[in-house]
């Protein structure tokens, strides 16, 4: 993923007056006007590091200087320096807490994302990790970023990025086959098409009618089992992608990835993050 730097910025600093509101009145009194200081984001806790781009992004943006001691995707270590700020004391203040959010929600992501994708490489399977759309409003770029930092997939970016048909979908088209085979007549040889399915009847029918990928959804292992061994008797398997999502987190995820599949996507990994401890010190005014 990458945005230009001044849309990047026009983003981020969007992010910042939210906090603003209409001034930091703290700092304001407290901090002389022309007050210089240093400071130190430093990380508390191993993991790895995400939302340095941004960061620096978002200081040249407020004419603060700034020195990256690691790069976006670094395995960082408890009490590492990531970046070092010097400038305008209120302006360091006044970022703080925006500055931090993003570094640790986004650290949060890409640690857990790399953990897992770890853990099932190491086991010896070739699934691909990847999110979903339950990110943060507004944070949607940041979450799905972090994910790719950690070596995850962010899947669909926006809804305009492939079809992907749903049970609400189905609903209206009458039926999977007819739904499939609706959005393979009108849509972009451009766009996959991707069908969640529910039941291992409905496996074959997505097949059957020129799903692209096949979303199995809340199926357990046994069930996936079933579902991969249904496509390969009708010569399906290899010929469309299989992914696995629903209830699966890092605890249970080798169980999903054991069953040959392709992609397993996790909510967890955008929805229920951890946020990585970092923290900013003032060293020198």
């Amino acid at each position: 993923m990458f945005l230009p730097r001044g849309i990047l910025a026009e983003k981020l600093l969007w992010v910042l007056a939210e906090d603003l509101g209409q001034g930091d009145v703290t700092t304001a009194l407290v901090v002389p006007s022309r007050a210089k200081a240093e400071a130190r984001v430093i990380a508390k806790e191993a993991g790895v590091a995400a939302g340095i781009e941004e960061a620096e992004v978002l200081l040249d943006a407020l004419e603060l200087g700034f020195k990256a001691y690691v790069g976006d995707g670094a395995d960082v270590m408890p009490w590492q320096t990531l970046l070092e700020i010097s400038g305008d004391a209120r302006t360091i203040l006044s970022v703080e807490r925006t500055l931090l959010n993003l570094i640790s929600r986004m650290s949060g992501i890409a640690t857990a994302t790399r953990r897992i994708v770890e853990k099932i490489k190491s086991s010896g399977y070739k699934a691909r990790v990847a999110c979903t759309r339950k990110t943060a409003p507004g944070l949607m770029y940041f979450d799905k970023k972090a994910v790719l930092v950690g070596g995850g997939d962010p899947h669909r970016l926006h809804l305009d990025d492939m079809l992907l048909i749903k049970d609400n979908h189905v609903v209206f088209a009458g039926g999977v086959e007819n739904a499939v085979k609706i959005a393979r007549e009108k849509a972009s040889f451009s766009k996959k098409i991707e069908v969640e399915v529910s039941n291992l009847g409905d496996v074959l029918a997505a097949a059957k009618a020129g799903a692209d990928i096949i979303m199995l959804d809340n199926f357990s292992p046994n069930m996936v089992d079933e579902a991969i061994n249904l496509l390969r008797k009708e010569g399906f398997l290899g010929k469309v992608l299989v992914e696995v999502s629903g209830r699966i987190t890092a605890e249970n995820v080798i169980d999903f990835a054991s069953r040959g599949v392709d992609i397993i996507s996790l909510g967890e990994i955008t929805h229920s993050v951890k946020a990585f401890d970092v923290s900013l010190e003032i060293i020198k005014q």
